[in-house]
C-alpha cells in the first residue's frame, strides 16, 4: 500500500503513552501520525491482532478516518502464557506485585513481550505483529514507567525498559517492531 505524504493516521488510544512511543517511530519512517484519545471496546481472545483489529474497527467507526491501534501483551512461560492478552486487566486487578508474588520461588522467568498494530480505513483491516523476549525481573525495577516496564528485561540488556531511557527502550521495544511493520507497509 502506498499512501501520500500529505495523509495523515491516527493513532487511537485511551494510553498516551503508547502514542509518545509510537510519535518518533513512525514520523522517522515518514508516516504522519496524530493522537485521538478514546476507550475502545476490547473483545476478549487469545490472539493479540484479533483484538487490535476489532479496536481499529471501533475507532474507524467512531472517527471515519483511517486509524491505527496496539493493543501489547506479556507472556510469561512459568505462567503458561498469563497474563497474555489480558496484561491490561491484570495489572489494573493485581498490579505488578501480584505478577511478582505469582512468580516467587520461580527459576524460569522466560516472557515474551508482545505488540500487535491495526489499521482500518473502512475498506482495509491489517495487524502488524513483533515480540521481544526477555525476563521478569526479580523486583519492580526504574523510576519513570508505566504498564509492566519496570519488571521486563528484554535479552542482551541487564536493564528493565523502566530503566532505559526512551531511545533505549524504544530501540529494544516490541511495539517498535510492530510500528516498523506498519509503516513498511503503509508507506511502501
Amino acid at each position: 500500500m502506498r499512501r501520500s505524504s500529505d495523509d495523515t493516521v491516527r493513532f487511537v488510544s485511551s494510553n498516551r503513552h503508547k502514542y509518545d512511543e509510537a510519535l518518533p517511530v513512525l514520523r522517522g519512517l515518514g508516516v504522519r501520525v496524530e493522537y485521538e484519545r478514546a476507550s475502545l471496546q476490547e473483545i476478549q481472545s487469545d490472539e493479540l491482532a484479533i483484538i487490535a483489529r476489532a479496536k481499529a474497527r471501533d475507532a474507524y467507526g467512531r472517527l471515519g478516518r483511517p486509524v491505527i491501534v496496539e493493543d501489547d501483551g506479556l507472556f510469561i512461560e512459568a505462567l503458561g502464557g498469563f497474563p497474555g492478552a489480558y496484561s491490561s486487566y491484570a495489572l489494573r486487578t493485581i498490579g505488578i506485585a501480584g505478577i511478582l508474588r505469582l512468580l516467587d520461588g520461580s527459576g524460569d522467568r522466560r516472557a515474551t513481550f508482545s505488540a500487535a498494530i491495526a489499521y482500518d480505513d473502512g475498506s482495509e483491516s491489517r495487524a502488524f505483529e513483533a515480540s521481544v523476549r526477555g525476563v521478569i525481573s526479580e523486583v519492580s525495577r526504574g523510576e519513570k514507567s508505566w504498564g509492566y516496564d519496570p519488571v521486563f528485561v528484554p535479552d542482551g540488556q541487564d536493564k528493565t525498559f523502566a530503566e532505559m531511557g526512551p531511545d533505549q527502550k524504544i530501540g529494544a521495544s516490541h511495539r517498535t517492531g510492530a510500528l516498523k511493520a506498519f509503516a513498511k507497509w503503509y508507506a511502501g
